[in-house]
């Protein structure tokens, strides 16, 4: 049994690669939580994906035991989150279970637009902040010019703040004593009726559904009948456990300590992140207020390249959800694509990482449709709908108006590349709303339409400012704006999984592009394929496929050339003829490179 006052929880924030994930492989090693044969770089990563990228994804819980300078025991739990705009989701979660943050900020960058974001967040979430300064041991490193920033950007108070190289060791002892000394310690009744938060879930081939808990108030032992408040659902606790990376069973979990239980539950579906664990018998009075459900913002189709591997698909998309809250899907159907499903995600990073676990944990080929946002359709009739396949817009003379979501984005950017960026968000139909600076860097807040920013606007923010930009963004609602349906026509068919929204004066670009790739994608026929970009009735981009053709005059040798001329004819006639009846078989390849995320 801990005494409350001897427990610390905690989490660390920063921008990606300011060295979190580091610093707590550091934190780890220095309490000996892990034998030093077993220890790895970034250990909390535990996915191929993670470590293949050099991100975290999710946000992963260990308990240090520390012997602080003063010769008490404290239980240190620390939770590493991720640094990157399209997790954000987990990083509330985590904030929400621990008291205070380690910040961590890169001595030779600064602060970067995911510190903002990642600090008004343990703000909100009322929490002691501890700023640490990283990489200081770097020839680039400026740790007065970066104190001075965090005072005047984020409005925290930097004098103490501590430096440390988590690379090397330098500085870590400090942490730990400024985490025992300067973070609160929990609150919590240990005779009170048991209160615990579900901060996260995740599904266990051998044990089931794994609960990761927050305790509040009260204890929860092994063998006791629990019950989750929001889905009124009752289970024994099969076994109790404390994370020191791997699972270690423990008698009890008391208040203010974070620790895992599973309880024989079949499906993580089962389990609501943010719900209320307390006793059967004896309940809390009120549930916590849980989290926000993560919203979707960006849809695309996933279709297996094989229809018999539809089945496969299912199971492995609904595995999936079962770790990943924020991730929603439905059935569709397509005439091109055959089944498959719509699928939501907070961003293209996200809708990247899924797919890539798809096809690697689960051996599947997948197509992926143009990612969409979500529109609203106002109708003449008052009512309104939301759009999420630009397939099923419905017919515009029942349309009054069509809405797009709008962000509010934040970007930080050394001063020699801000008119390339103020260029490049204009170029999206953004609207500026600030400038200021920052030191010697720019700080610019632009609304920008959604749409513009799924694509491939992360990737040429990159690219124009030399991988110096930082970019964070939030959705700030909807906005009326003249958006069409263009549709691609091959054959003078339509192809539905191509068809997409854009803006009025873009469409005649877009659909330019589409068509020359088209061209060069699908394979020669035996009669002429047109390939078209139309806006309802009206073609706004064309291209031509020239047939194959077959030597027909092969046989003719010397005498008249009106034989030949015949021969011709009668080949034309037959072709002419073939295009009104035959089938253009468009290739998956082609589906893929057309619907490449960076065209």
């Amino acid at each position: 049994m801990t005494d409350i006052q001897q427990i610390r929880n905690f989490s660390i924030v920063a921008h990606i690669d300011h060295g979190k994930s580091t610093l707590a492989d550091r934190l780890i090693q220095m309490t000996g939580t892990v034998a030093a044969r077993d220890m790895k770089e970034q250990i909390l990563d535990s996915m191929d994906i993670e470590r293949e990228r050099g991100i975290t994804i999710k946000a992963n819980t260990v308990r240090l035991d520390y012997r602080a300078r003063d010769g008490k025991d404290y239980v240190l739990n620390l939770i590493d989150t991720p640094g990157h705009v399209d997790f954000a989701y987990e990083v509330s979660r985590s904030m929400r279970a621990v008291e205070g943050s380690l910040l961590v900020v890169d001595a030779s960058q600064g602060v970067e637009a995911q510190t903002l974001a990642n600090v008004y967040q343990a703000l909100d979430a009322d929490h002691e902040i501890v700023p640490v300064l990283n990489k200081i041991d770097l020839p680039a490193a400026e740790p007065d010019r970066v104190r001075a920033q965090i005072e005047d950007v984020i409005g925290l108070d930097a004098s103490d703040a501590v430096l440390i190289s988590a690379k090397s060791g330098l500085g870590i002892p400090e942490v730990l004593e400024a985490i025992v000394t300067r973070l609160p310690p929990p609150k919590g009744e240990r005779d009170a009726p048991l209160k615990a938060m579900l901060v996260d879930s995740w599904y266990d081939s051998y044990l089931g559904v794994v609960v990761m808990i927050r305790v509040i108030d009260g204890v929860i032992r092994k063998g006791e009948r629990i019950k989750m408040m929001q889905t009124g659902a009752v289970y024994g606790v099969d076994k109790l456990a404390v994370l020191k990376p791997q699972m270690v069973d423990i008698a009890e979990l008391g208040p203010g300590e974070i620790g895992v239980l599973t309880a024989s539950i079949k499906q993580v579906r089962d389990t609501r992140v943010g719900d209320t664990v307390t006793h059967e018998r004896k309940p809390c009075a009120a549930p916590l207020a849980g989290f926000k459900p993560a919203q979707p913002v960006v849809f695309c189709g996933l279709f297996p390249v094989d229809a018999a591997d539809f089945e496969a698909l299912r199971e492995a998309i609904e595995k999936l959800a079962l770790n990943d809250a924020s991730f929603t899907s439905e059935m569709e159907s397509s005439a091109a694509l055959g089944f498959g499903f719509r699928c939501g995600f907070l961003g293209l990073l996200h809708l990247e990482v899924v797919r890539d676990r798809l096809e690697r944990e689960y051996n599947l080929d997948l197509i992926t449709t143009a990612p969409s946002v979500v529109y609203h359709i106002a109708m003449r009739d008052g009512t309104m709908r939301e759009l999420h396949n630009p397939a099923d817009l419905p017919d515009l003379t029942h349309v009054d108006h069509i809405e797009e979501p709008r962000i509010k984005a934040t970007i930080l950017v050394p001063d020699e590349y801000l008119g390339d960026v103020l260029k490049l968000c204009q170029d999206r139909r953004g609207i500026q709303l600030d400038l200021s600076y920052a030191g010697s860097r720019a700080m610019v807040v632009y609304d920008l339409p959604l749409n513009e920013v799924v694509f491939d606007f992360y990737d040429r923010l990159k690219s124009v400012t030399k991988g110096y930009a930082s970019f964070d963004y939030q959705i700030t609602g909807y906005r009326e704006d003249h958006l069409v349906k263009m549709q691609i026509l091959v054959n003078e068919e339509p192809v539905d999984a191509l068809s997409m929204m854009v803006h009025r004066d873009r469409a005649e670009m877009r659909g330019r592009v589409m068509c020359e790739k088209l061209k060069e994608l699908i394979p020669r026929h035996l009669f002429k394929i047109p390939v078209q970009a139309a806006i309802g009735g009206r073609v706004i981009a064309r291209e031509t496929i020239a047939a194959m053709r077959k030597d027909v005059t092969a046989k003719c040798y010397g005498g008249d050339v009106t034989r030949k001329k015949k021969l011709l004819e009668k080949q034309k006639a037959g072709k002419k003829k073939m295009r009104q009846f035959g089938r253009v078989e468009i290739p998956q390849e082609a589906f893929i490179s057309a619907l490449k995320i960076d065209s």
